[in-house]
């Protein structure tokens, strides 16, 4: 079954107003645990271990290398930043402050290019009321 097209600058945005909320700094048993999987953005949030909708239906998609396309979490495979950094790296290597700083930084960069590419930069108060 095909998924309606999400529109991924209003799904960036979402997961940026997620992240400083403060919802992945209030992980436990209850709440979300991998950025991007466990928020808003994921067409399979909460089944994980049973996914419904194959993640190659995720907005995010053209975001991931064409060669991690096909992992079993994609999204960690999104680079973000010029050191070739990726959630599964940071994951591995950086503390959760780490992880949500380099997630922050590289979603507002993806959110300015997006907006730049469209032509709609001023057309939203959007970065000034979420920083």
């Amino acid at each position: 079954m095909p998924v309606a097209k999400r529109d991924l600058l209003e799904i960036l945005k979402t997961e940026l107003i997620f992240l400083e909320m403060g919802a992945y700094s209030m992980r436990s048993s209850w709440g979300p645990e991998f950025i991007f999987e466990d928020s808003p953005t994921c067409l399979n949030c909460g089944r994980r271990d049973n996914p419904i909708i194959p993640c190659t239906e995720c907005v995010l998609i053209d975001l991931i290398p064409a060669e991690c396309r096909f992992e079993k979490s994609p999204c960690r495979h999104i680079p973000l930043n010029a050191l070739g950094e990726t959630l599964d790296s940071l994951y591995r290597y950086g503390d959760p402050r780490q992880v949500e700083e380099a997630v922050a930084t590289w979603l507002r960069a993806t959110i300015d290019r997006v907006e730049k590419e469209r032509g709609v930069i001023g057309q939203s108060n959007f970065k000034k009321e979420a920083i």
